[in-house]
């Protein structure tokens, strides 16, 4: 049990817990400042959960298994938030939660095989980053002043970067779980 009780894996849960504060926030009584606060606290903690569970030799099987989750979760969260203010097209949307739902069939699968899951790589730790920086900018295009404008600019391109990364990585990641999936002879 004290191994999962470290300072990497406290931090993985306050993300999880800011998930429901950030809808809360940004639909119910959008305050969007107190919103892109909980989303930057959340990139903050993304980084620095797993960044001190190498550097301290603390990884844990929870680590792997609810830091990418939490991710997935922020981003859903963050895209129905973004499509509900209409900050947000349908496209984006479909496109991120494809990937996402190829991906949790290979998992599915590899599992079946008992096969470990897919390890997290730096360009998909950069793509999911890229979405999580761009989706505040969106948020904040959504006021009228000169600030939602730079945001804007600034959101969409994240947004177009992190799709791209996001894509290109979730091919990298179906093709590895594919190659190890034929690979394993059952």
């Amino acid at each position: 049990m004290r191994q999962y009780l470290t300072v990497p894996n406290a931090l993985t849960a306050l993300r999880g817990l800011g998930v429901p504060l950030f809808i809360w926030l940004a639909l119910v009584i959008e305050a969007d400042g107190w919103a892109i606060l909980v989303l930057a606290i959340g990139g903050v903690t993304d980084y620095l959960d797993g960044k001190l569970a190498r550097a301290w030799n603390q990884t844990s099987r929870f680590g792997e298994l609810a830091d990418p989750a939490i991710d997935r979760l922020y981003i859903v969260a963050t895209l129905i938030v973004l499509y509900l203010r209409q900050a947000l097209p349908l496209w984006v949307i479909v496109t991120l939660i494809a990937r996402d739902l190829a991906l949790a069939v290979v998992t599915i699968a590899l599992k079946r095989k008992s096969l470990p899951p897919l390890q997290v790589t730096y360009l998909g730790k950069a793509a999911t980053f890229n979405l999580l920086y761009a989706f505040p900018f969106l948020l904040l295009a959504l006021s009228d002043s000169w600030a939602g404008e730079m945001a804007f600019v600034f959101g969409w391109a994240f947004t177009i970067w992190g799709i791209f990364l996001y894509l290109a990585t979730g091919v990298t990641y179906l093709r590895t779980a594919l190659r190890a999936i034929n690979s394993s002879g059952y």
